[in-house]
């Protein structure tokens, strides 16, 4: 048995692969990757900038949403510079804790992105359920406090997870067939005993988000239980589209998540370039598409925008 001084080791660079399988058309996959996340970085930046200026939207709404816009650009940055760097430069080294930083961010804004769909659902509930007590119920102290709250909460649950990779000795080979530095995908290079990371990286995170999506599945269900007992058809689908784009943005963050998580853990016959590839679209498309769904189905939001621009057109 050999023994490590786990204290003092400092393991050395790690090599992202890429996408497995699928080296010789790196180049040409970083040309959709690329616009997709200018998509999204301008799409949020322009969501943000549209809360931030215009007093009609300064509501507990949109405040969540301008959060969930700046938890996206933290998501998709974390991951895809390094991807297109490894795509067009070749640049595939990274360091240990520059990995685990990236590491850090990616799964934070996962488990906080879960968190703030919750908090939207709440509020969806209450503008539905209790509309006279709205203003009552979501004060801007409360809306302190449930932002505090998720985002020390996803903290508090990643953390352990930097600790639990750099306990682990490194003494074999450090090539990550990936794009970006993942919990497991480090953990399974280590020579050493991974229980640990195992089932805290797929147990505790994934019961978090499990306990999201059962308090969203819990309130939208209260919601419709209150939309369908009002009286006029046009209530109704005032109140059905007030959600749309909330379910909307719900529905494309966690179907491909769920996917991608089980099938890496559970997903042996599913081939990794499949698997990586998917991984990559999953950190990008839905913080391009996000802005997008509320654009379109918020008529705030949309109404904004096309003065926005319209403005700018014509002072052209």
């Amino acid at each position: 048995m050999i023994a490590f001084n786990v204290s003092s080791y400092n393991p050395g660079p790690f090599v992202l692969v890429g996408i497995p399988g699928m080296e010789q058309f790196h180049v040409w996959i970083g040309i959709p990757f690329c616009v997709i996340y200018i998509v999204a970085v301008m799409g949020n930046c322009v969501l943000l900038y549209l809360i931030t200026v215009e007093r009609s939207l300064h509501e507990p709404m949109f405040f969540f949403l301008s959060m969930l816009a700046m938890t996206d650009l933290i998501l998709s940055t974390a991951g895809v510079p390094k991807t297109l760097s490894i795509f067009w430069m070749g640049a595939r080294e990274i360091t240990f804790p520059g990995c685990l930083t990236q590491m850090f961010f990616l799964h934070y804004s996962f488990v906080l992105d879960s968190a703030i769909l919750m908090a939207m659902a709440f509020d969806r509930y209450v503008a539905i359920c209790s509309p006279l007590r709205y203003a009552t119920i979501l004060t801007p102290k409360i809306i302190i406090k449930i932002v505090v709250g998720i985002s020390f909460r996803s903290f508090c649950i990643i953390l352990p997870v930097v600790f639990l990779l750099t306990r682990l000795p490194f003494c074999r080979t450090r090539i990550i067939p990936h794009t970006y530095c993942e919990h497991i995908g480090v953990a399974r290079l280590a020579c050493a005993d991974i229980s640990i990371n195992i089932w805290y990286g797929f147990c505790v995170p994934i019961m978090t988000v499990i306990s999201d999506v059962v308090l969203i599945a819990i309130s939208y269900t209260l919601i419709l239980c209150a939309v369908f007992r009002l009286p006029s058809r046009d209530a109704r689908q005032k109140a059905l589209g007030t959600c749309g784009s909330h379910v909307c943005v719900i529905l494309m963050f966690y179907t491909p998540a769920f996917f991608s998580i089980l099938a890496h853990r559970f997903g042996h016959n599913v081939s990794l370039t499949f698997h990586i590839m998917f991984a990559n679209l999953y950190i990008v498309i839905p913080p391009a598409m996000n802005p997008i769904v509320y654009g379109v189905k918020t008529k705030h939001i949309r109404d904004k925008v096309i003065l926005l621009f319209s403005v700018k057109s014509t002072e052209r």
